[in-house]
This record gives C-alpha cells, structure tokens and sequence, in this order.
C-alpha cells in the first residue's frame, strides 16, 4: 500500500539518520503514529500545519508498505472524507517500519514565511567538485534538508546551476535529495 506523511524537519532529520528507511520512534505523549492515505491530505497537513508551525517548513513523504502486513491497522475518517489514516500504535512502529518495502521519498515540501534556510552561497564558493564532495560528506543532513527550499527559491527565479552540482556530486547515495520535487 502506498501510503504518506506529513513531516517536519526535525523528523526528517532524524529519518535521514535512519537512511530514510524508516520512521523515528514516537515521543512518549505520542501513542499513535499516523500514516496517511492519500496525498492531497498529507500536502495540507504540510501546508497548513508543518509550515506554520515554528519550524516554518513541511515535507510530504511518500512509501509502501507490505499490503498483508498494513491491512492489520484501522483507518480512520477524521474529518472530510480524504482526511483518511492508519493508526499504528506507537509500539507497533518497529515492526512497522521493518515492512516498509522501499526508501522513503520526499515529494513536496511547504515553506512557511519565516522559513530561513542556510546559505547556499558558501557551498556556490566552493572551488571544486571534490571540496563540494567534503562539504556534503561533513553536513549531509543540513544539505539534503535545505536542499529542498533551494530548489524552491530555484524554481522561482530560474535554474540554479548549483543545484545539479550538488546532486552529481552527492552520487548514488540513496538518501540524497532528488531533482524533481514538487514544492509549495
């Protein structure tokens, strides 16, 4: 079952941690984890949750997880009719995530007003593509975070060479970010 969640970047932060396979563990006042079955609902929560929220930014995650295995989860209508989850309860989220059948993905990210991303021109001055390599291998969870707002402001004012720089130069990793992110 495909199935998505809205994030905020502390959470991706520490799903990066996990090589984007898996989903962190829920805080003790968190015994549900809410996976959500459509798009459209995990993009508003993004929106009008995540990035507004002191964080100022939301990511829509996409996955699979094993249909045999998911099919043990209710879902549940908790508001108009899209608004559809499964409620995991927090100690099932292990075994969960050991059924989840690819990476994990991000496929839009919500910026708020306030959000500030680092500078991408310190990684602009950079003189090579082996010191890029350095910078991304020393920080990869801070670029692969802001790696989506660039792409955003990108978007907005034209190509930004930079940006498939950093791709290239990422490599084959997984977990690096992808070209082709749909933001808002």
């Amino acid at each position: 079952m495909l199935l998505y969640r809205p994030v905020g970047a502390a959470e991706l932060r520490l799903m990066y941690a996990l090589s984007m396979r898996a989903f962190p563990p829920r805080l003790p006042e968190q015994p549900i984890f809410y996976p959500v079955t459509n798009r459209a609902y995990a993009a508003q929560i993004a929106r009008e949750w995540n990035a507004s929220s002191e964080e100022q930014v939301g990511f829509v995650t996409r996955f699979a997880v094993d249909d045999a295995y998911v099919a043990r989860f209710p879902r549940r209508i908790v508001g108009a009719r899209e608004h559809e989850e499964l409620w995991v309860p927090a100690e099932d989220l292990e075994t969960f995530n050991r059924h989840i059948e690819s990476r994990i993905e991000v496929v839009e990210a919500h910026f708020g007003s306030g959000y500030r991303a680092t500078e991408l021109e310190a990684l602009r001055a950079l003189p090579s593509d082996a010191a890029l390599r350095e910078a991304i291998a020393s920080c990869a969870a801070t670029i692969f975070l802001e790696y989506f707002f660039w792409q955003h402001e990108s978007a907005r004012g034209g190509e930004d060479p930079l940006l498939a720089r950093i791709a290239h130069c990422w490599g084959e990793d997984e977990a690096r970010p992808r070209l082709g992110l749909s933001s808002t």
